[in-house]
């Protein structure tokens, strides 16, 4: 209905016929139908479009049923996580090809994240407390420690790996966001940012004329493998 015609319908008498009693959702949700039904949203609309009021409607149910499941939208955030981290698989530990498998993990977490748009905001505020997510931490911290580095730097060198790749695939979504809309479709365009650098002025931005192609380079997932090499070897 648009707003046009509700306005209209608020001017009609009452209907006699019409139930006056709420909706009321005949079976019982589950926390199962509550992960799905939202990452439903997510990969439909994007990660913002998220609520707990949109999800409790897409459910047909009140948000005080929602909250008998999920305690707010901190502890969502990570049921959500969590989800994507149980569809990982985790590699047994090989000292020879550590760094491999430490860069198909991080891949994996990667491609989780791209199924739904924006998601990967709500592991950078999430506390790894989930089964699932502790079960990826632990993974990868015991291939790192395979790899012959020291606890602390392992530790860290995880962290630092997985908010890379949260980031990353942040920007991504972004991006995606904004290209589809018309005014905004130059971001993604290569050509157009090398005729712009090009364009300014050589004895003020001399590197950034120069290397012009370079600074915009890359072609699908061509810079998350430079970095996520570059951060791994750095571990040696």
């Amino acid at each position: 209905m648009n707003p046009k015609e509700r306005r209209a319908a608020r001017h009609q008498p009452p209907n006699p016929d019409a139930d006056p009693t709420p909706r009321r959702r005949k079976t019982p949700i589950t926390v199962e139908q509550v992960i799905d039904t939202a990452l439903g949203v997510i990969a439909a609309e994007g990660y913002e479009a998220l609520t707990m009021r949109r999800l409790a409607s897409e459910l047909d149910t009140g948000p005080a049923s929602l909250y008998a499941h999920v305690v707010n939208k901190a502890d969502l955030d990570e049921l959500l996580i969590g989800r994507l981290c149980a569809e990982l698989v985790l590699p047994e530990p090989n000292p020879a090809i550590w760094r491999e498998q430490l860069r198909d993990v991080c891949t994996q977490i990667r491609d989780q994240y791209l199924k739904y748009p924006g998601i990967s905001h709500a592991s950078l505020a999430t506390a790894p407390t989930d089964l699932e997510i502790v079960r990826i931490n632990e993974g990868m911290l015991a291939i790192v420690l395979a790899g012959g580095v020291a606890p602390q730097a392992a530790a860290w060198a995880i962290d630092a790996l997985l908010l890379y790749v949260a980031a990353y695939c942040l920007e991504q979504s972004m991006a995606r966001q904004r290209s589809a809309q018309d005014d905004a479709a130059w971001i993604l365009d290569r050509d157009e940012l090398i005729r712009r650098f090009t364009a300014l002025p050589a004895q003020t931005f001399p590197y950034t004329t120069r290397y012009a192609a370079e600074l915009t380079a890359g072609e699908g997932h061509d810079r998350f493998d430079f970095t996520l090499t570059l951060m791994i070897n750095g571990l040696a």
